[in-house]
């Protein structure tokens, strides 16, 4: 098994919450916030950004070990707006596994797994692209793909990474007629990595 499967489950799992409504892994109550921006922060602070007001962050419930994702933790942050959704996961690497910042072999087991399950779980799924990040010495990569999700063509931009015990998958799900918009969001997330 590899080392991110379970990991990636919590992704799918969050896609099943947009296209049905209906998950283990459903939202719960809105993360207040009054600050003018609101910031995001996994992996100990090693992968933060900031993201607007405008996106409304609710709290995903806790992963359970019936569907695989148990100690996973997350929050979906939707513009209504713009009509974009950002998934966060978190969850401890199972049987005691560990990563480095930036160990190749994790990362490249972590992206083939998603793209098999994204494939699995979305017909029409096409990886467009793939980048390979390094922000002060952790490493990243970014997935880009298309995809129908809730009766609608989206663009999809998925980052994947880990440091020690901890992995993380972040989505951005923007319209497919947003391109321009979907782009300044991914420019702000790789910004935040790099300044933090």
């Amino acid at each position: 098994m590899s080392l991110f499967s379970k990991n990636t489950a919590v992704l799918a799992l969050s896609l099943t919450v947009l296209l049905t409504g209906m998950s283990s892994f459903a939202a719960t109550k809105p993360v207040a916030t009054t600050a003018a921006v609101q910031k995001v922060s996994m992996l100990g602070g090693k992968f933060a950004f900031s993201l607007p007001t405008t996106y409304v962050a609710t709290a995903m419930s806790d992963g359970n070990e019936k569907s695989g994702t148990a100690g996973a933790t997350g929050t979906m942050y939707a513009n209504k707006e713009e009509k974009r959704v950002i998934l966060t996961a978190e969850r401890t690497l199972p049987n005691g596994t560990k990563t480095g910042d930036n160990d190749d072999e994790f990362l490249d087991s972590s992206v083939a797994d998603f793209i098999r399950q994204q494939s699995a779980a979305l017909p029409d799924f096409k990886q467009t692209s793939e980048n390979r990040l390094t922000v002060k010495g952790l490493g990243v990569r970014e997935i880009d793909s298309t995809a129908t999700m809730g009766g609608g063509h989206t663009l999809n931009a998925t980052f994947l990474s880990g440091s020690g015990t901890r992995a993380i998958v972040v989505q951005v799900i923007s319209r497919a007629d947003d391109q321009a918009g979907h782009a300044a969001l991914i420019k702000r997330i790789i910004a935040g990595l790099n300044a933090r």
